[in-house]
């Protein structure tokens, strides 16, 4: 099971990785178990949702981000602005999301 979560580093911020390893490998079988009904959100699908369908702030909905969803969603991403940001940041907040799910569960 912890190979399975390091393998697929694309889910997760570069930065944590480590962290990540060290709280997998100390973990309890219980804890692995939880680890298995995690549904892991792709930075690359949010990335081409965002690129798509960003100015109605579908991007915000997928990541679990629903208030900045209903803002994008009601201004049309802020005229396009907040819409063409978001595919620089989008990724990594889906990676933080991924991150913080697994940290919870351990």
């Amino acid at each position: 099971m912890t190979s399975i979560f390091l393998s697929n580093g694309k889910y997760f911020p570069e930065e944590k990785i480590y962290l990540l390893k060290q709280k997998l490998l100390a973990a309890d079988e219980n804890a692995l178990d939880r680890l298995s009904v995690i549904d892991l959100k792709d930075p690359t699908v949010s990335l081409i949702v965002s690129i798509f369908l960003g100015y109605l702030g579908i991007d915000r909905f997928l990541v679990g981000d629903i208030g900045l969803g209903i803002l994008k969603l009601l201004t049309g991403g802020l005229c396009g602005i907040m819409a063409i940001v978001d595919w620089f940041l989008i990724m990594n907040r889906a990676k933080e999301i991924n991150f913080n799910k697994v940290m919870l569960a351990l």
